[in-house]
């Protein structure tokens, strides 16, 4: 072990490094496919925006007795969601991509859909369910991405944990909810 040095001689790394410096952090040790990992953070950033706007929706729209704990969450989710977008958009031009802000196609680039909801209950449902989408979805991306592109990978896992604590938020809300509409029949 000891006579195995664990990095590629110094030399050689900086001989690369001079190489194609065009491609700024996508160097030569870069082995996952970038045009398809751009797509799939595409995809990411417009999901992430999707949620942006159904949050500032549920936020502004929140109505009912529980209404102010409801909506206090819904505009912290909207922020966090919005720093998920930005994070997302750094990443991709890091990778030599443009991020996809438009909004003609966004819902169909999109992995969670953007239902209003009438009622408070129903407007925690659909941001559980929307949550639900993304986590599955998103860990089927850091899956994909595996050792591939590790940095990516670790910005959806930070993603995909703050997802789960959304989901757990959204869970706890409706039970509140559904508490409080037993006590009160």
């Amino acid at each position: 072990m000891a006579n195995q040095p664990f990095l590629t001689d110094i030399q050689t790394i900086r001989e690369r490094a001079r190489q194609h410096i065009e491609n700024g952090a996508v160097t030569e040790g870069y082995r996952a496919d970038r045009e398809r990992v751009i797509d799939i953070l595409n995809e990411a950033l417009a999901t992430e925006i999707v949620c942006v706007l159904r949050y500032k929706r549920h936020y502004y729209m929140a109505d009912g007795l529980s209404a102010n704990i409801a909506a206090n969450e819904f505009l912290e989710h909207a922020q966090q969601e919005q720093q998920h977008a930005d994070w997302l958009a750094e990443r991709i031009v890091q990778l030599g991509g443009a991020p996809n802000f438009s909004p003609e196609g966004i819902l169909t680039r999109s992995h969670s859909e953007y239902v209003e909801g009438d009622t408070l209950k129903e407007m925690i449902k659909e941001d559980l369910v929307a949550e639900r989408i993304a986590i599955d979805s998103y860990r089927e991306i850091v899956a994909y991405l595996g050792d591939q592109d590790p940095t990516s990978r670790r910005i959806m896992e930070d993603i995909l944990a703050q997802e789960e604590e959304h989901a757990d938020d959204m869970a706890g809300l409706l039970e509140g909810l559904q508490r409080q509409h037993q006590s009160n029949a």
